[in-house]
């Protein structure tokens, strides 16, 4: 392994590609790819609408944000399993930009458990927040681009997961699937009105959250199976979703990205 590959590239800098375009981001704050894409689509030119259900994590990371982009960041506390919520986030961006372009589904919940052990309360939060979490959004989404005429994109974000087996993710990884399925029907769905819905699959992108609730062995054990010897940083697989929501992914339209240098 040369040692130029285990070492990420400098993120690139912006190119306009979403110039004046307004973005929604569920699971923004924090150190994730949330909060990367968050950042993706500032440096982009986009007005970012961000949304967490963590409260204080939301309010740092729009008050460090608008330093940097003022006048283009607003914020919103959302569970993505009230629905209720979840109309409030999409009401608040119009009501504060005008418009939503944009949706990127990026919450979702994780965690180890053998299918011997899982409760049938620990199955149904993973689905509820990941699975359909990202129906509740889309179809808040989507209903209000229809309302603005027709147009616009939505970004879900799946996993590698949701293709490859790995042991204690049986929920996590019936939800991601589930994803993919859903990103494809629901882009037919919308197609006739000129709304992309697509999805990445990252198979995994460090950052200091997920070292925390993750024994280094394994990751350094996933990590070791890229073949680029490391795992994505969140900005590589952030500049795929802001590629998605871009109009040079014009003609793509219920597809899932794999954001990942590892194979079978």
């Amino acid at each position: 392994m040369r040692p130029e590959a285990l070492t990420p590239p400098v993120c690139p800098a912006g190119r306009d590609l979403l110039a004046g375009r307004v973005v929604a981001v569920t699971a923004a704050a924090g150190t994730g790819i949330g909060a990367a894409v968050v950042e993706r689509c500032l440096d982009e030119g986009a007005f970012v609408m961000i949304s967490d259900q963590h409260v204080r994590r939301l309010a740092e990371s729009h008050e460090r944000l608008s330093v940097g982009h003022p006048g283009r960041v607003r914020s919103l506390p959302c569970d993505v399993t009230d629905e209720r919520a979840v109309g409030a986030l999409v009401d608040a961006t119009v009501r504060d930009y005008g418009r939503l372009d944009v949706m990127i589904n990026n919450a979702g919940l994780g965690g180890t458990g053998s299918v011997m052990e899982l409760t049938d309360d620990e199955w149904l939060r993973v689905l509820d927040v990941t699975l359909t979490g990202t129906f509740r959004c889309t179809r808040a989404a989507v209903r209000q681009m229809l309302a603005q005429g027709g147009g616009g994109v939505v970004i879900n974000n799946a996993s590698v997961l949701g293709w490859r087996a790995q042991a204690g993710q049986a929920h996590y990884a019936a939800a991601k699937a589930g994803v993919m399925a859903f990103t494809r029907c629901a882009a037919m769905d919308v197609a006739p009105y000129g709304i992309r819905v697509n999805a990445v699959a990252p198979s995994l992108a460090m950052h200091p959250f997920l070292s925390k609730v993750t024994g280094a062995d394994l990751l350094a054990e996933l990590s070791g199976r890229e073949a680029f010897g490391r795992a994505a940083q969140p900005w590589e697989v952030a500049a795929v979703m802001a590629f998605l929501a871009s109009d040079y992914a014009s003609y793509l339209t219920g597809e899932v990205v794999s954001v990942s240098s590892q194979h079978p």
